[in-house]
């Protein structure tokens, strides 16, 4: 008699390494493995151009890995899950839990109808080191503010499980579907801007481990300083892979704390606290992604300036680290999360222009859009959110640039106009003296563009504009 079939239903745990759904399955019996592209409702945050672009090439990886057996379909789960079960005569389905508020709601309720359909359903974490519902205070309620949520909470509580290996037996059920009907789902861009986004990444399974080992063994030993440096390679770069699940967090803190490597794996860990703590916020604040969680801020008045918004995007707003980041987000996919601070500071600070709106661009260019993290990120820069950072701390982009890129190899990287500048007026090229423009072939207004915004001025309207809310 044949082994059971299981239905693994592949999520955002798009790998075979630690996968504790497909791990479970494979141990019971044979694995049909399904990929769905669902619709979005009303509400929910559909996945960015730069997202879908980087799921295409992430299926494509999975596919191969499971000789062309992934079935990849587009729908609604409700119907397409008691199919499969049907066709291939499957009676469990398997799953690893998200966490973005409309799939935990849909989850309760697709499990009822699977279960009235006479499956029997199993969801597993394969994303988080820790559940949101786990980590709480004394009293019951969730943490608002990082440093006892970590301390306290996280480290206080069981040790991350260590990570599974690959299922020693992964019998596949189904049949070899090949790669047309991932190519049916569209997630490549009409337009092909999404080519000068392939030569930053590798994207899958293979490529993530790559990147953890090549971080571990190349950036982790100058983590805890170097991350602040955009032209360094000490970040990790992970962000997508985790993002996605082609690296589980398990993997990366256990990769970690085996190099034993001091501040800088302290360090590491803690960043992967706080993904851990933006997932924890938005499953007991699910009103994050579009809601001021410090609600007088609903009063701040922000300014409506499509043509500054446009520059910002762009980057041309005459500021060249500001630019260098929007630029490299536009060019790779990815912005070094220092440059994210700085960047979000000035759209919400020295533009007065609603995070929201550069919520909304890093959802659909970012390659690591994750509605947790993206979501905190920018409830955090504009002072609104939990542990933000307060609303009159206001990045200096031209101090910032000289601290953190101080020989400027990020800013002439991405703002190569300027590249023949001095270091002395990289960061502010509109004070530099004519003679130094003209020897650096800068024009201003024609081949670089001016300030799209006065910084001290404009930080003098922030605080002003903060004034009318305090209290």
């Amino acid at each position: 008699m044949a082994d059971p079939v299981i239905i693994h239903w592949f999520r955002q745990d798009l790998r075979l390494a630690d996968n504790p759904a497909l791990h479970e399955a494979a141990r019971l019996g044979r694995v049909l493995p399904v990929y769905i592209l669902e619709e979005v409702p009303d509400g929910g945050w559909a996945m960015g151009a730069a997202s879908r672009w980087w799921l295409h090439h992430a299926l494509r990886s999975l596919a191969a890995r499971l000789d062309g057996r992934l079935q990849v379909v587009s729908g609604d789960p409700v119907e397409i899950i008691p199919r499969l079960a049907r066709e291939h005569g499957s009676g469990r389905v398997h799953w690893n839990r998200c966490y973005d508020p409309w799939r935990l709601g849909r989850d309760s309720v697709l499990k009822n109808r699977f279960k009235d359909a006479g499956l029997d359903v199993r969801s597993y974490n394969g994303s988080l080191l820790w559940e949101p519902w786990e980590v709480l205070k004394k009293d019951g309620t969730p943490y608002k503010v990082f440093t006892p949520y970590f301390g306290k909470g996280c480290l206080q509580a069981a040790v991350p499980r260590r990570p599974l290996p690959c299922p020693e037996r992964l019998e596949l059920a189904g049949p070899v579907e090949g790669e047309r009907a991932i190519d049916r789902l569209g997630l490549r861009p009409k337009i092909r801007w999404d080519l000068q986004l392939e030569p930053h990444w590798a994207i899958g399974e293979p490529g993530a481990q790559d990147r953890l080992e090549r971080f571990i063994a190349e950036g982790l030993p100058h983590y805890a300083q170097g991350r602040d440096f955009p032209g360094r390679p000490q970040v990790s770069r992970l962000s997508p892979h985790l993002h996605f699940g082609e690296l589980s967090p398990n993997q990366a803190w256990h990769a970690a704390a085996a190099a034993r490597a001091g501040e800088n794996t302290a360090r590491f860990h803690a960043e992967l606290g706080w993904r851990e703590f933006a997932h924890h916020l938005l499953f007991h604040f699910p009103e994050l992604p579009h809601t001021n969680l410090d609600r007088k801020f609903d009063r701040f008045p922000w300014r409506d300036d499509d043509e500054a918004l446009r520059r910002w995007q762009r980057g041309q707003t005459g500021i060249p680290i500001v630019d260098a980041g929007m630029r490299e987000l536009w060019q790779t996919g990815y912005m070094h999360n220092r440059i994210r601070m700085v960047v979000g500071s000035f759209l919400v600070k020295n533009l007065l222009i609603h995070w929201r709106q550069g919520e909304a661009w890093f959802h659909d260019c970012l390659v690591d859009a994750d509605l947790a993290n993206n979501s905190m990120g920018w409830q955090w820069v504009a002072g609104c959110g939990a542990d933000a950072a307060p609303y009159f701390r206001i990045f200096n982009p031209v101090s910032q640039g000289r601290k953190f890129d101080p020989q400027g190899a990020y800013t002439r990287r991405y703002v190569p106009e300027l590249a023949r500048l001095p270091d002395e007026y990289l960061f502010n090229p509109w004070e530099a003296p004519q003679e130094v423009l003209s020897n650096a072939g800068v024009v201003p207004g024609e081949t670089y563009p001016h300030p799209v915004v006065d910084l001290k001025s404009s930080r003098e309207r922030a605080l002003a504009a903060y004034a009318t809310i305090k209290g």
